[in-house]
């Protein structure tokens, strides 16, 4: 089974958290991942740089440019990443534009995700029909979950049929604004969450966008399977590095 798969399976509210691989610095990559692991993370998203993403707010998008700079690449990632399931069990997702998969080769891509034991990828900009019609079956060949996000306002009939081809979770994006921290939730995105929550997919949902801490992962995960965050902790590795990690997981999970 799928390390996501089983993830879900096992446990009832999921905390995932995002990185951009190559920052704060280049070499800090598998090393954030395993005091992520440590400290009591349940997933990890690892972000791939890339210099034009359209969903990411201004803190991600910094450590994009900021990781580019460092000298981050799709092949130095894998390198990176190569002996990763020594040492970190927990399931591992790769965030990132279409663009550089096609670059690198869509089925070398995920080989390479496979032999270094990748669960999943999200590809926001990877149109659900042209997955479905011309990748899905690579994604299976090396048993890749393909993670598909949903907004406000997507329509029931096209939540559905992303539904009907998933096999792992359903990202639900908290609103329509790029990514970044927040308060709380409107009254307005906590009837979204619940209207979700009664359509009982097949697949269960969990939401980013807006999770920043105790309070914000608390509401998500009363109408969810789990909360995602990035925003956040990447700003607290701006301001406090990766030495203390499990600081910042204290302050979501306490």
């Amino acid at each position: 089974m799928n390390k996501i798969n089983k993830k879900l399976k096992e446990s009832n509210k999921i905390l995932s958290i995002y990185l951009t691989a190559g920052y704060p610095k280049l070499e800090d990559t598998v090393s954030i991942i395993q005091g992520l692991e440590k400290s009591g993370v349940d997933m990890i998203e690892i972000g791939l740089p890339f210099s034009d993403s359209l969903v990411d707010g201004p803190i991600i998008q910094e450590s994009n440019t900021k990781a580019l700079q460092n000298g981050m690449t799709t092949k130095l990632l894998f390198e990176q990443l190569k002996d990763i399931r020594k040492t970190v069990s927990i399931p591992l997702i790769i965030m990132g534009c279409f663009n550089p998969m096609m670059q690198y080769g869509v089925e070398a891509f995920c080989k390479k995700c496979a032999e270094i034991g990748i669960d999943g990828l999200i590809v926001p900009d990877l149109p659900v029909d042209i997955y479905h019609q011309d990748y899905k079956a690579i994604f299976k060949k090396y048993n890749l979950e393909n993670i598909f996000l949903i907004t406000p306002q997507t329509s029931e009939k096209r939540i559905r049929y992303i539904d009907s081809i998933s096999n792992g979770f359903i990202y639900m994006v908290s609103s329509t604004s790029v990514t970044g921290s927040q308060s709380g939730f409107s009254a307005a995105q906590t009837e979204y969450f619940k209207r979700i929550e009664a359509m009982r997919l097949n697949n269960p949902q969990i939401i980013g966008f807006g999770i920043s801490n105790n309070k914000t992962f608390l509401q998500v995960t009363k109408h969810t399977k789990g909360a995602i965050i990035g925003s956040a902790f990447i700003k607290y590795l701006t301001e406090k590095g990766i030495e203390n990690i499990d600081e910042f997981v204290k302050t979501i999970l306490k």
